[in-house]
């Protein structure tokens, strides 16, 4: 990926999204709009985002049996996203169904949206894992046993938080996505999520691109925090 830093928009509706974006000038940005955002606002979100020349990462993560997902991923490739994602938890079937769906649904001649699938969510701790989920491994384990299906399965990469991406990077390569939420600046509070790093862990974890939300749309100079994060992945002294 060519950008670094995936702009989480979690807002609640168009108006809100225009209002955060208009003192970027026109910047062409890499935005993530997530559930909140598409369910109320649906289709005509990512048109206009698109129309805006930014680049798209719908948020979905899709995990239903194999033929429903298949054929909700040959919809969405209309969209013409640049990044879509399931959870991994739904299996391998569900996931090499979702790349069918895909490549079905893009216009020919076009590349088909990148695919990733989500392992264990940034929100959720190892104590958790075990005891809600009943998994037995430990939480890196099981990401990175994830992880190897969702390659198996052949799809771009993950979602994943900064602390595995090493480990799936020197089993999987450099050239599996591994994107990254739950970044926050040393100062800046954890909010709902446990596993959390800085951008510049982040980085020298792997970590293709990371995904960053109200540190940027709640501040005051969005613009200025958006460069402040940016210099903070390049290790630069803000």
């Amino acid at each position: 990926m060519d950008n670094p830093l995936i702009i989480a928009l979690d807002f609640a509706n168009r108006q809100e999204v225009e209002s955060f974006l208009h003192p970027f000038n026109g910047e062409q940005l890499f935005l993530k709009v997530g559930m909140e955002l598409f369910y109320q606002e649906g289709p005509g979100i990512v048109h206009y985002l698109k129309d805006s020349g930014h680049r798209i990462f719908l948020d979905l993560k899709l995990h239903d049996i194999p033929n429903t997902v298949k054929s909700a991923m040959k919809g969405l490739a209309k969209l013409e996203c640049d990044l879509v994602n399931v959870h991994a938890a739904g299996g391998k079937e569900m996931m090499s169904a979702a790349i069918e769906g895909l490549e079905a649904g893009t216009v020919a001649g076009r590349k088909r949206p990148a695919c990733i699938a989500v392992t264990q969510l940034t929100s959720t701790s190892e104590e958790q894992m075990k005891k809600e989920q009943l998994i037995s491994v430990s939480l890196e384990q099981s990401v990175l046993h994830y992880a190897s299906l969702t390659k198996e399965a052949g799809l771009d990469g993950v979602v994943c938080s900064a602390w595995e991406a090493l480990s799936i990077q020197e089993a999987l390569g450099n050239t599996f996505y591994k994107v990254t939420p739950g970044i926050r600046m040393e100062k800046d509070h954890s909010g709902d999520q446990k596993r959390i790093a800085t951008p510049e862990f982040a980085r020298n974890a792997g970590v293709t691109s990371i995904v960053v939300g109200r540190s940027i749309t709640r501040s005051n100079d969005p613009v200025r925090s958006y460069e402040k994060w940016m210099e903070a992945w390049r290790s630069v002294q803000v």
